[in-house]
């Protein structure tokens, strides 16, 4: 078990020792499993205060959408229509620099000021546009040239540039949906194929297709790895569950469903699934309720109150 799966347990068990008058119990309907390999009738009776103590989400069961999706990996870069290279207009001395790379500017706001080397006067360098600057080539004393004296990139959108292999390429298409994961910081997103090439790369062999991504909160940063699904065809399906809620109790496959204040193990057949949800043949219908986000804290419940009774 991870450490923060412990940490999650630790955090319930001192829930349910602090929850006056009421503590979570886990009783069993019976010392045998019954016939056919069923699972036990156990249960883990909660609080609706030890429920949200332990961080347990609670959803219902229903209708989704199961998708078939292509994985690809890809890395975070600056929106390239959104950059803006920013040059002396006269040649002269850098007086004055007021900005350092990583710094944000708005759109008009002095960047530098410039003594032109014909009229002696000093004239401003300023952003034209709001971003952030991410390339400074000014510093006090230096005479200009040719070269941009700062870059600055809008960084409130983002592309995400995927590696496309050949053999994929008929699956891809301009408008499809792209989900968007970070293995580092566990952020995910939501986009679509704005640009497919039409031409490959000879050095890896692959295509780039590229996905605008919405960065406001500027959680995606450029040159960061990424997981992109491009979704490819979606199934509606009548009942559906979310794949965190599955769990694997005494062999079989299982959502805690929630009854009243409690939350008991239920068998469920599967169908189809993609990263997301799991079509559910069996076992629990449209409108059940059940336990999605640190489930697996109800079945170490369950599996510490086995253990007790075997003592």
């Amino acid at each position: 078990m991870k450490p923060s799966h412990l940490l999650f347990v630790m955090l319930l068990s001192l829930s349910l020792a602090a929850c006056s008058g009421k503590e979570a119990t886990t009783t069993a309907a019976g010392e045998e499993e019954a016939e056919h390999g069923e699972v036990r009738e156990e249960k883990v009776s909660l609080t609706a205060e030890q429920i949200k103590e332990a961080g347990i989400g609670v959803a219902q069961a229903g209708p989704a959408s199961i998708r078939e999706r292509l994985s690809l990996y890809g890395v975070i870069a600056p929106n390239a229509e959104r950059m803006r290279d920013v040059a002396a207009r006269f040649p002269g001395v850098i007086r004055s620099v007021s900005k350092r790379v990583g710094d944000s500017v708005k759109q008009g706001e002095v960047l530098a000021t410039v003594e032109s080397n014909e009229s002696l006067q000093t004239y401003s360098v300023v952003a034209p546009l709001a971003g952030v600057v991410t390339v400074r080539n000014a510093n006090p004393g230096e005479q200009t040239s040719d070269e941009p004296l700062f870059t600055v990139a809008d960084l409130s959108t983002v592309w995400v540039e995927l590696s496309l292999f050949p053999r994929d390429l008929p699956k891809v298409r301009v408008g499809q949906g792209v989900r968007v994961r970070s293995s580092d910081t566990n952020a995910t997103a939501q986009g679509k194929v704005t640009y497919v090439a039409p031409f490959g790369t000879s050095s890896n062999q692959t295509l780039n297709a590229r996905v605008l991504l919405d960065n406001a909160d500027r959680k995606w940063a450029p040159g960061l790895y990424v997981t992109a699904d491009v979704t490819l065809s979606s199934s509606a399906v009548p009942v559906a569950v979310a794949n965190e809620a599955l769990q694997t109790f005494e062999g079989k496959t299982v959502v805690f469903a929630q009854s009243e204040d409690s939350f008991a193990p239920v068998p469920v057949q599967l169908g189809r699934n993609d990263g997301e949800f799991s079509e559910v043949k069996g076992g629990i219908d449209a409108g059940a309720r059940y336990a999605t986000r640190n489930s697996f804290i109800l079945k170490a419940e369950l599996g510490k109150g086995e253990a007790e009774h075997e003592d």
